[in-house]
C-alpha cells in the first residue's frame, strides 16, 4: 500500500495493501500618522546636484536610503508587531537550545525551556527520538507569533526539521501549534501540540500526513545495515525477528530503485490496534495490513500493522511496502489509473521470484476475472469499502499485469516505463510506445489476454 504526499510537496493520495492473512501574525491597525517626506527629498536633491555636474558619492546616496528606510519602517511597525518579533527571536533561542540538548544526548536540557505541566510528554518524546536515533534536529519559528488571549502569552507555529541515523540527510519537516509565557528571563513553553493532517497553519496552507509516531507513542527501536525497526513497549520482543525480516526484503526492495540512490534507510513501525488508529491519522481502509507514507524530504516510512501473519506472508508484506519506498518519486501525483502500475511492480517485488502458481492470491484473482473485472487495468483499484477476496484479486490483477511486462521486455524497460508513468507523469498511451515499442492499446490487450489465460 503507499498512502501520502510529502509535507509541504504536493496532496495526499492513497492505496493500499491487503492482509496477506486473506491475500497479499494578525494585520496590524493602519498608521494614519502624518509622514515626512525624506525620501523623496532625498532622491530630489541627488537628481538635481548630477543636473548641476555636481559628483554624489554613491555611499552617501546609499546610507541616506538606509537611514531613511530604517526610519521609516521603525514608525511604520505598530507595537504589537514589534513585540512580537521580538518574542519571535526569543523563542527561537529557546528552540536551539533544546535541539542542541537533543543531539548531545541532555534530557535535563531539553526539558529546561518547558514548564514542568508538559515534562511527561518532552521526556517520552526525547526518549523516543534518541531510540530512532535522531542525527539531525532544528527547530524554527514560521511566521511571527500572536497573542493567546492571556496577556503575555503567545501562540507560534514551529518547524520541526529532523533526520534519523544518517547526519547529513534531507531532512524531512513537521509543522505544529506552541503556546509561550514571555514573563521572566526567556520565554517558557507552555503547550505543543501533535501535527494534524490536512491542518490549515497561519501564514502556510500545506497537507501534513497527520501524526508522526514519535509525537504519539513511547517506541523502542532496533537497526540493521539497510532498516530501522520501531514499535511500542508492548512487541519489545518481536523487534530481533522484525528486524532480519525487515533487513532480507531490503535487499529485495534494494534492486527497485527506478531513479536515483537507493533510500539511505527504510524506516519501519510496528503497530499495534491502538496505533494503527493513531499513526499518520489512522484513516485506513479495514482490509489493509500495511502502507508506505511520504513524509518530506524524500523520505517514505513503512508501518505494519501487528497480526497472526504467517512467515511468509510477514516476508512478502514487507518486501512489497519496502519496494514501494525504493521505486516510488517524492511527489505521489499518480491517480487510480495507474494504480495497477504501483501495486502491481510492489506485489512482483513481494513475490521475489516465485512461480505464479505459488501467488497467494490466485485464485481470488481468477474469482474477479471471471465475474466482475470490466477488463481495464484503470479501473481496477479498490476502494475503502471493497469486500476483502476483490481487493485480493484487483491486487492480484496488478501484479499478473505487471509480471506480463516483466516476463515480455525485462526489468530495464519496464522501469524505464514506470519512471515515464509514474515519476514523469506521462499517461501510458502517451509513452508505451516510445519506452516499450507497442502502442498502448495493443499493449494493454495483451496483458489481459494473459491475465485472463493464467486463471482461466
Amino acid at each position: 500500500m503507499t498512502l501520502g504526499e510529502p509535507v509541504a510537496e504536493g496532496h495526499l493520495t492513497t492505496s493500499a495493501t491487503p492482509d496477506p492473512a486473506t491475500g497479499p501574525v494578525a494585520t496590524p491597525p493602519l498608521d494614519r500618522r502624518p509622514r515626512r517626506r525624506w525620501p523623496l527629498w532625498t532622491a530630489l536633491v541627488v537628481v538635481l546636484l548630477v543636473a548641476a555636474g555636481l559628483a554624489v558619492p554613491a555611499g552617501a546616496v546609499r546610507g541616506a536610503e538606509s537611514r531613511t528606510s530604517a526610519g521609516v519602517i521603525a514608525r511604520a511597525e505598530n507595537p504589537t508587531t514589534r513585540a512580537a518579533r521580538q518574542i519571535a527571536a526569543r523563542i527561537a533561542g529557546q528552540l536551539d537550545r533544546q535541539s542542541a540538548a537533543l543531539l548531545r544526548d541532555d534530557r535535563v536540557g531539553f526539558l529546561a525551556i518547558a514548564e514542568r505541566a508538559l515534562h511527561t510528554d518532552l521526556r517520552r518524546r526525547f526518549a523516543t527520538l534518541r531510540a530512532l536515533r535522531v542525527s539531525g534536529w532544528q527547530a524554527r519559528p514560521k511566521g511571527l507569533p500572536t497573542q493567546a488571549g492571556r496577556p503575555g502569552e503567545w501562540r507560534l507555529t514551529v518547524e520541526f526539521q529532523y533526520c534519523f541515523v544518517v547526519p547529513d540527510c534531507r531532512p524531512s519537516s513537521v509543522f505544529v501549534e506552541t503556546r509561550w509565557r514571555d514573563g521572566g528571563a526567556e520565554p517558557r513553553l507552555l503547550e505543543l501540540a501533535k501535527s494534524e493532517p490536512d491542518q490549515y497553519l497561519p501564514g502556510l496552507t500545506m497537507d501534513q500526513v497527520g501524526a508522526l509516531p514519535w509525537e504519539m507513542s513511547e517506541l523502542v527501536a532496533v537497526m540493521g545495515k539497510r532498516t530501522l525497526v520501531a514499535t511500542t513497549p508492548r512487541f519489545r520482543k518481536r523487534l530481533p525477528e522484525l528486524l532480519t525480516r525487515a533487513e532480507a526484503a531490503a535487499k529485495v526492495a534494494d534492486q527497485y530503485v527506478v531513479v536515483g540512490d537507493r533510500p539511505d534507510l527504510y524506516r519501519i513501525y510496528y503497530a499495534g490496534p491502538t496505533e494503527w488508529k493513531r499513526w499518520y491519522g489512522g484513516e485506513l481502509p479495514d482490509w489493509a495490513a500495511g502502507y508506505t507514507i511520504g513524509i518530506g524530504g524524500g523520505h517514505r516510512e513503512i508501518v505494519v500493522k501487528d497480526d497472526r501473519y504467517t512467515p511468509a506472508g510477514l516476508d512478502e508484506l514487507l518486501r512489497h511496502e519496502l519496494a514501494h519506498a525504493a521505486s516510488l518519486p517524492d511527489h505521489d501525483y499518480w491517480d487510480e489509473s495507474t494504480w495497477w502500475l504501483v501495486e502491481g511492480l510492489a506485489e512482483h517485488a513481494g513475490a521475489d521470484g516465485r512461480a505464479i502458481s505459488r501467488y497467494l492470491g490466485l485464485s481470488a484473482t481468477q474469482r474477479l476475472v471471471d465475474r466482475g473485472w470490466d477488463r481495464k487495468l484503470d479501473t481496477v483499484a479498490p476502494g475503502e469499502d471493497t469486500p476483502d477476496a476483490r481487493v485480493t484479486g484487483s491486487y492480484g490483477i496488478a501484479y499478473l499485469a505487471v509480471r506480463y511486462l516483466v516476463d515480455r521486455f525485462g526489468e530495464e524497460r519496464v522501469f524505464a516505463f514506470v519512471k515515464a508513468v509514474l515519476h514523469d507523469r506521462r499517461i501510458p498511451r502517451q509513452t508505451s510506445e516510445d519506452v516499450l515499442g507497442v502502442p498502448w492499446s495493443t499493449l494493454h490487450a495483451d496483458c489481459v489476454k494473459y491475465i485472463r489465460g493464467v486463471v482461466g
